[in-house]
């Protein structure tokens, strides 16, 4: 298939800048294969089933993006250059691959200075990015990045207004738990207090998966033929309750509805032909496009992709691409908010 075919034409007036507030008060389409409705994140209890099960991605976003100095001794003197990090993939080593800017002011064995208890050596460059060794490690360096970093909004955000305090509250889950995501599984942060205890009075069940999300979420695929991208890899894990649970539900004829394209390709990459899920842990680097065969979703939970992305492809395989177009078409025609920070979509190909 070609890029093209996923195309389309987003006013830009429909990126959203800022969540709902509270939270479950995002609009929701609920989209089966032949009937469209409206509602808020609220009502989702009603559209699921007593004994349906969604699936979370319990991930926590640390605030990767850093600023600082970089200053360099010369014939000239001391000169100092300005430095905007990225943090994008930690190493085995304990490094951090990160993308800096302006990175042609940089040197392999200089130091940049993010604040005065945080620092990195540039120890390395690949495609674009460097590596980074921080001169902190564990909870020092945790403590330390969440006093100097701010959260790593999405370019579509930045490129609108940049990243402030607030966003370290409406650009995490509410279950945040296990560190490791440069991107927020967003399709979750609609969830509230409120939806969960309405998730919990209908019968809902609810099981946590780990995937943290990476920047390469947000990269653009630059091949006409969608055959040749290469995907992303990001690393998850699921441990044995919650595929203990997950089979279980699907025994007893429960749905399996992942919150998040994240959940989704997590469980897709773990499950057995059978779609009977075991304790896993990994990378993934699922490629999901029109034609592939999903063995464990049976919904999905959603918010509403960028175009030419690979998570407009990986819609599309599972709504099927005519009818994932016609849904993007009606949520336009109807002013639901794009992205991360926009309204949610609940598809359900088989109603």
């Amino acid at each position: 298939m070609k890029l093209s075919d996923f195309d389309f034409d987003l006013p830009e007036g429909l990126i959203a800048t800022r969540p709902a507030r509270p939270r479950s008060a995002s609009r929701l389409l609920v989209a089966r294969a032949d009937a469209i409705d409206e509602a808020h994140a609220i009502d989702l209890p009603s559209f699921l089933n007593p004994g349906d099960r969604l699936v979370l991605n319990d991930t926590k976003v640390i605030p990767a993006r850093l600023s600082g100095v970089r200053t360099r001794s010369g014939e000239a003197g001391v000169t100092e250059a300005r430095i905007e990090a990225t943090l994008l993939d930690p190493l085995p080593d304990g490094n951090w691959m990160a993308l800096l800017k302006p990175l042609r002011k940089v040197r392999d064995g200089e130091v940049i200075r993010f604040s005065d208890a945080l620092s990195a050596e540039v120890v390395g460059r690949a495609e674009g990015t460097a590596a980074l060794k921080f001169n902190l490690t564990g909870d020092d360096f945790d403590a330390a990045l969440n006093a100097s970093g701010a959260m790593p909004l999405p370019p579509y955000i930045e490129a609108l207004r940049k990243s402030d305090d607030q966003d370290r509250v409406d650009y995490q889950t509410i279950w945040a738990k296990r560190t490791g995501a440069v991107a927020a599984p967003t399709a979750s942060l609609h969830f509230d207090a409120a939806l969960m205890e309405a998730l919990a009075s209908r019968g809902i069940e609810v099981s946590y998966v780990t995937l943290h999300v990476g920047a390469g979420t947000f990269l653009p695929v630059k091949v006409d033929d969608i055959a040749d991208h290469k995907m992303h890899s990001e690393r998850g894990s699921i441990n044995a309750k919650a595929a203990s649970e997950i089979n279980a539900t699907r025994a007893h004829g429960g749905r399996i509805v992942p919150v998040g394209t994240t959940a989704m390709r997590l469980i897709e990459t773990a499950a057995g032909e059978d779609g009977t899920l075991s304790a896993w842990e990994g990378a993934t680097d699922i490629f999901i496009t029109p034609g592939y065969r999903f063995k464990i979703a049976d919904g999905l939970m959603t918010n509403f992709h960028l175009p030419k992305s690979t998570l407009m492809m990986l819609v599309s395989a599972f709504m099927g691409s005519d009818r994932i177009r016609s849904i993007y078409a009606y949520a336009i025609s109807r002013e639901f908010r794009f992205f991360s920070y926009g309204d949610a979509s609940l598809l359900l190909p088989k109603g």
